[in-house]
């Protein structure tokens, strides 16, 4: 219980100075906004991509990639604002605070998953007038599997995070290193398969555990709940998260005021 709400306490402490001042908020906020008004115009009436809908719409293929490519472009950053807290002594005063530093990482995590799905509800609500067909069991199901993989994601930049707190940059390089294969390997903004891509190619996104994801959300968007692409996408987003709570709640634990 009290882990329970200590989370809780993290959360809100977390979540507060973004309500307070919601220009960033605001601004986050915007880049469904931005992904549409860049996307829309070369999706509108163009052929179905990837050849695995048969809704016969583009925007099904391409907007659960769409949301996995947002979890990775927020989560992924998450550790810079543990940073600033770092350089501003913020973090030290937390640490010698009660809460329970497993909680502190949880309710950091669940605090950047919360303004994305905000975000992710933000551009499904703008795609209803399209030829979108939203299907509410799988954009449920897909959503709860996006919340896992940023906890998961989230989570590793923390830990990437607390040991770049003597030599920050090293962050932002490790960051930027692992980011771009992870996006560009996944088959979000192209389809990669063994007809289309060159054969080391391939082999490196079927490395990729975001290849997964993206595969396993394009499935529940669009109701195909028994497909195996499914089970692969579960198994490596809980993956994902397992390897980055445990890493992050080591690393807070060991983290020295």
């Amino acid at each position: 219980m009290k882990v329970l709400n200590d989370t809780r306490t993290a959360f809100t402490r977390e979540l507060g100075p973004e309500l307070r001042q919601p220009a960033g908020l605001l601004f986050t906020m915007l880049l469904p906004f931005l992904f549409l008004a860049l996307f829309a115009p070369l999706l509108s009436g163009m052929s179905p991509v990837g050849g695995d809908t048969g809704t016969g719409s583009s925007w099904q293929w391409f907007v659960p990639g769409m949301l996995v490519l947002l979890a990775l472009s927020a989560t992924a950053g998450a550790g810079a604002s543990l940073l600033n807290e770092m350089s501003s002594g913020a973090f030290e005063r937390m640490l010698v605070t009660p809460l329970n530093r497993a909680a502190m990482l949880v309710g950091r995590a669940l605090k950047e998953v919360v303004i994305l799905l905000t975000q992710a509800l933000l551009i499904l609500a703008l795609l209803l007038p399209t030829d979108f067909r939203l299907r509410p069991l799988g954009a449920l199901a897909g959503l709860a599997l996006l919340t896992v993989f940023g906890i998961g994601i989230g989570a590793l930049s923390f830990t990437l995070a607390l040991h770049s707190r003597k030599q920050q940059t090293l962050f932002y390089g490790v960051q930027q290193m692992i980011f771009f294969p992870l996006l560009l390997l996944s088959g979000v903004l192209l389809p990669i398969t063994q007809a289309s891509a060159p054969t080391w190619l391939y082999v490196l996104s079927r490395i990729n555990p975001a290849t997964y994801v993206v595969e396993a959300e394009r499935a529940l968007f669009d109701g195909r709940f028994a497909d195996t692409s499914v089970l692969y996408g579960v198994l490596a987003a809980t993956a994902i998260a397992v390897l980055g709570v445990f890493a992050g709640m080591r690393g807070m634990r060991n983290a020295s005021v």
